[in-house]
């Protein structure tokens, strides 16, 4: 690992945190959120440290479509594939306090009524 403070996102992967697991493979997991803003909140995140999207780099792109596959599988399995919202914020201004990249997947209620 390089030289970094260990983020929660990195406890819960390396099993030292708990956490609600709705999806887990080699390369991706998906947790609940604990501050749900949603009926469904999830957290889909590489299991890979990227800091944030900003930092994608072209090799992970293929970690990238598999979060977009596994959005698309929990949306169905969590019955709001006809309205849902997937968001991934970058740096502080724009909401980011977890420096490791997750997207938040949010559905379950007309998405005009969830407020930042």
């Amino acid at each position: 690992m390089e030289d970094r403070e260990e983020t929660i996102f990195d406890k819960i992967i390396n099993g030292k945190a708990p956490a609600e697991k709705v999806y887990e493979s080699e390369r991706v997991l998906a947790i609940k959120d604990i501050f749900p803003k949603a009926p469904v909140h999830l957290l889909i995140m590489p299991k890979k440290h990227i800091p944030n999207i900003h930092s994608v780099k072209e090799e992970d792109f293929p970690i990238i479509c598999e979060i977009i596959t596994v959005a698309q599988k929990l949306a169905k399995q969590f019955g709001i594939q006809d309205c849902y919202r997937i968001l991934a914020n970058n740096e502080l201004p724009s909401g980011e306090t977890i420096y490791h990249l997750h997207f938040h997947l949010l559905g379950g209620v007309p998405l005009t009524s969830i407020k930042d």
